[in-house]
C-alpha cells in the first residue's frame, strides 16, 4: 500500500510565499552590500559561513560511500555552481532586483532543454513550445537593440545557463545518494571552488559584512526548508504558480528601498518566462513522470 502525501494547498502555498520572501530577503542584502566587496569573495564568504549548517549532516557524509565517479560528479558540479554563483553575485550588483529574479526563472528552461540532449528525456511538441515562449520571455526583458544590455544582464543569463547544468548534475545524483549528501557536498565543493578567486580579490571585511553575508547564508537555507514544507504539503502544480509572488516582492523592493524604477517589460517577461515553467511542471505532473525540472528556486544561492 502507498501511502499518499495529504493535499494542503493552503499549507503549500502559506510556506511557498514564505520561501519567496525568503529569497528575496537573500536578494536585498546582497543589493545592499552593493560593491563594498567584490562580488566573488561574496559569494566565497557567503557559502563558507553557510558550512555552520551542515553539522546535521556530517553522520550522512560520513556513512557515504562515494565512488570515484560520483566524487567527479560532485567536483564538476561543484565548479559549474560556483561559475553560476560568481555570476549571480555579480549581476545583483549592477542590475535591478526584478531583472535578477525575473531571468532567474530561466534555470528550469534551460534544465528542461539539457534533460532532452543529455539524459534522453522526451521533448514533446508543447513542451518545445513552452521553451520557445520562455526564451521570447527573456528577449522581451533584455530587448536588445532597444536597450543596452548590460554585463550584468548578461552574466544573469549565462547563470541560468550554467545553474541549469548544475542541477542537471543533481538530478543524476540524487537517485544514487541521499539528498542531505547531494546538498552538503555542493556546499563544500562550491566553497573549494570559491576559495582562489576569493583570494585573489581578498578585501577584508568589516564585521558588518560578516553579519550581513551571514544573515544571507541563514534566509537561503531557511527558504530551502521551507520550500520543502511546501513540497510536502502540496503537489508542484499548486506551489509553482506562486512563485510568481518573488517578482512581485522584488518590483516593490526594488521601487521602495532602493529607488529602481518599475519596468513593465522586465514583468512581462517575467510573466511569460514563468508561465512556460508552470506549464512544463504542469505537463509532468499530468504524464506521472516525476519532477524532472527543478523549481524555480532551485537556482538561489
Amino acid at each position: 500500500m502507498v501511502t499518499r502525501t495529504p493535499h494542503r494547498p493552503v499549507v503549500g502555498i502559506f510556506w511557498m510565499l514564505v520561501t519567496g520572501l525568503c529569497f528575496v530577503a537573500v536578494t536585498a542584502l546582497v543589493k545592499y552590500m552593493g560593491p563594498r566587496l567584490p562580488p566573488v569573495e561574496m559569494a566565497f564568504l557567503r557559502y563558507l559561513l553557510g558550512l555552520v549548517f551542515l553539522i546535521p549532516a556530517i553522520g550522512a557524509l560520513r556513512d557515504a560511500r562515494l565512488t570515484k565517479r560520483q566524487w567527479g560528479l560532485f567536483g564538476v558540479r561543484g565548479l559549474v555552481h560556483g561559475c553560476g554563483v560568481m555570476l549571480w553575485f555579480y549581476a545583483m550588483v549592477r542590475i535591478p532586483i526584478a531583472d535578477v529574479t525575473a531571468m532567474n526563472y530561466l534555470a528550469p528552461v534551460y534544465v528542461t532543454i539539457g534533460a532532452a540532449l543529455f539524459l534522453g528525456e522526451k521533448l514533446a511538441f508543447r513542451r518545445i513550445l513552452a521553451v520557445i515562449a520562455a526564451l521570447i520571455g527573456a528577449l522581451i526583458i533584455l530587448r536588445p537593440g532597444f536597450r543596452e544590455v548590460s554585463s550584468g544582464h548578461l552574466a544573469m543569463l549565462f547563470a541560468a545557463i550554467v545553474f541549469g547544468g548544475s542541477y542537471l548534475t543533481a538530478k543524476v545524483m540524487a537517485d544514487e545518494v541521499k539528498p542531505s549528501v547531494v546538498v552538503a557536498m555542493l556546499s563544500i565543493f562550491v566553497t573549494l571552488v570559491l576559495a582562489p578567486f576569493a583570494i585573489m580579490q581578498w578585501v577584508t571585511p568589516t564585521p558588518g559584512d560578516l553579519v550581513l553575508l551571514f544573515c544571507v547564508a541563514c534566509f537561503a537555507v531557511a527558504g530551502h526548508y521551507t520550500m520543502t514544507l511546501a513540497f510536502a504539503a502540496a503537489p508542484l502544480t499548486v506551489t509553482q504558480p506562486v512563485t510568481f509572488t518573488q517578482l512581485v516582492w522584488a518590483v516593490l523592493l526594488g521601487y521602495l528601498i532602493f529607488d529602481e524604477a518599475v519596468d513593465i517589460w522586465v514583468v512581462l517577461g517575467g510573466i511569460v518566462i514563468l508561465s512556460s515553467v508552470v506549464f512544463i511542471t504542469w505537463r509532468e505532473a499530468a504524464l506521472k513522470r516525476g519532477e524532472t525540472t527543478p523549481t524555480v528556486h532551485a537556482t538561489k544561492v
